[in-house]
């Protein structure tokens, strides 16, 4: 169906009888104020005087089959010389139902963006509900200078995933009759734009079809001062639109995330208040980012594995009271157990109030967790440059904010807090994994030292994704602490494509020389044991035309002695 425009068929309401008719509603969502209020003229017959915005017609009937003109003037028009715009031609089919909303803008200048005045048109319009028990509801996005968004209903889950100015919904949802509350979100559904409430129950809406709109501007300023963004409900019976009222966001996202490395909470159930939210909750799994209700103190419970209810509670933690619209990282850490762990910090959540569902532009954001009961203060060093990330973290905090990091692959090491003494190193492969533009938690976890501590997981560093999901262990990257002890090694060029030179100069003769290349997952890819080689100079070129992009450590062993050199393949 082709496109037709404003509210010209408004005034078929003034005419009688037609061979062929169609049903129509239309609506003026027209935020520019130069099409503030219309007059809509039929051919050359004045169908309807001063139409204003955010008004609606009733379905009316119109002629179908017929070709007509509408032209739109303004408020004072005694004819259409002065028109503002004019469609010719128009043909409506028979027995359709159309909903047809005007948007866009009419001005050259003062709006921002500013896409063309034209007529939305729906060919499925709906007069009443498919259901007397329900309200259908129809969506328009038309907020001209508002991005695709998400509609989701608070408690039901996404209404509308990715809707674009000027579209409507597929179809018209089909809702239980109630009180909703309907978010606005960003594309990814991860923020809250606005909430409103929706008071279908409350305003009798049972067995009605529906037309709600994306209203207005979001940034104001930019569009002349204009009506600000809302969503507007145009009813079945037409007149001034509804507004939906706005109310505080009720909505918070976390993230939690199971590092209790106590066997006895190996698997536990999470309630919230009396309802079941994670069933069977693994250590060192992490959930998704999920809704929470926010503003409104609640319970999280944990219990065994096969709980039925919070009466068996292995802890309780009660009057969580979240921010709407914040996102928050929860981790469970400590013991559970009275004995056989040393030492036994208390089973607890550390909440972290800043979280991340995704990283600035280009980079991959990195927030930190120390949550291995028996290890100590730490420093987080990236390990081949010594570069410090974090400063003396303890257990049970997170670092202040997450640490943006270039997508690439890195070796991180684990020091005291000196910096002085490497606990363990780790490879960091963010590049590998394609995670650029991700917000990860790194959680320390497990025990230093297992024997004191019933034997349990060993101590090592674990990703949470913000899919949530098993958590992903780093690799280790054995001895780096012993990067750079061989000295004299050159290895060129860096960046590399298809060979690697490498020289060293010995001073006495080496009795064991060994070559190795290591991904950043730690797998060694290429290892040549070159026995005894004779002081002086060493040279070997390193053939690298069938690797892939990316980083890579380039490792020499002379008699125990070892260098370890970043290197970067590119093509």
């Amino acid at each position: 169906m082709k496109k037709i425009a404003l509210l010209a068929i408004m005034g078929f309401a003034g005419l009688t009888s037609f061979a062929q008719t169609a049903r129509v509603q239309v609506i003026h969502n027209c935020a520019d104020a130069a099409a503030a209020s219309v007059d809509v003229w039929l051919n050359t017959t004045l169908l309807l005087d001063n139409f204003a915005f955010r008004t609606a017609s009733p379905f009316v009937n119109a002629p179908a089959g017929t070709p007509i003109d509408l032209t739109i003037c303004g408020p004072t028009s005694t004819d259409t010389t002065q028109e503002v715009i004019r469609f010719s031609g128009i043909t409506l089919t028979a027995n359709e139902t159309y909903v047809i909303t005007a948007n866009g803008i009419v001005s050259a200048a003062g709006y921002s963006p500013n896409p063309a005045f034209t007529l939305d048109i729906f060919a499925l319009g709906q007069e009443t509900a498919t259901n007397v028990a329900n309200t259908d509801v129809l969506v328009l996005h038309g907020s001209t200078d508002a991005p695709v968004v998400d509609v989701v209903a608070v408690g039901a889950g996404t209404l509308i995933n990715n809707i674009a100015y000027g579209n409507y919904n597929a179809t018209y949802l089909n809702l239980p009759t109630a009180d909703y509350n309907i978010q606005i979100r960003n594309a990814a559904g991860t923020d809250v734009v606005a909430e409103y409430a929706a008071p279908l129950q409350t305003l009798n809406l049972q067995g009605a079809a529906l037309t709600v709109v994306a209203s207005g501007f979001l940034n104001p300023a930019n569009n002349s001062n204009g009506p600000a963004f809302g969503l507007w409900a145009a009813l079945p019976s037409g007149g001034a639109l509804v507004q939906l009222p706005s109310v505080a966001i009720s909505t918070a996202r976390v993230q939690v995330i199971h590092n209790c490395a106590d066997a006895a909470a190996a698997s536990v159930d999470v309630w919230l208040n009396n309802t079941l939210l994670i069933d069977n909750f693994m250590f060192r799994t992490a959930s998704p980012f999920i809704d929470a209700p926010a503003g409104t103190p609640f319970d999280i419970t944990i219990c065994g594995p096969t709980s039925t209810d919070t009466t068996q509670e292995v802890a309780r933690f009660s009057g969580i009271n979240l921010t709407g619209n914040a996102k928050y990282v929860i981790a469970a850490n400590g013991i559970v157990s009275a004995v056989g762990y040393s030492p036994n910090p208390v089973f607890d959540l550390d909440i972290f109030a800043l979280g991340q569902e995704v990283a600035s532009a280009g980079n991959t954001d990195l927030l930190v967790l120390h949550g291995s009961t028996d290890a100590p203060t730490v420093d987080v060093r990236e390990a081949f440059s010594n570069t410090l990330l974090v400063d003396d973290i303890t257990y049970g905090n997170y670092t202040a904010s997450y640490l943006s990091l270039p997508t690439a692959d890195y070796a991180i090491s684990i020091t005291d807090a000196t910096g002085s003494v490497v606990v363990a190193s780790y490879a960091a492969p963010l590049q590998t994994l394609n995670l650029q533009g991700t917000a990860l938690t790194v959680v320390a976890s497990g025990f230093l030292n297992p024997a004191n501590n019933s034997n349990g997981p060993a101590f090592g560093l674990w990703v949470a994704l913000p899919s949530g999901g098993p958590l992903i262990q780093l690799p280790v990257v054995t001895n780096v602490a012993e990067s750079n002890t061989l000295s004299n090694v050159n290895v060129f060029p860096n960046p590399a494509n298809t060979e690697i030179n490498l020289n060293a100069t010995f001073e006495q003769s080496v009795s064991q020389l060994a070559v190795r290349m290591y991904d950043m997952t730690g797998r060694v890819i290429m290892q040549n044991d070159l026995g005894t080689i004779a002081a002086g100079t060493f040279r070997q070129v390193i053939e690298t035309s069938t690797l892939e992009q990316g980083l890579y450590i380039l490792e020499i062993v002379a008699d125990g002695k070892v260098s370890r050199e970043q290197v970067q393949i590119i093509r």
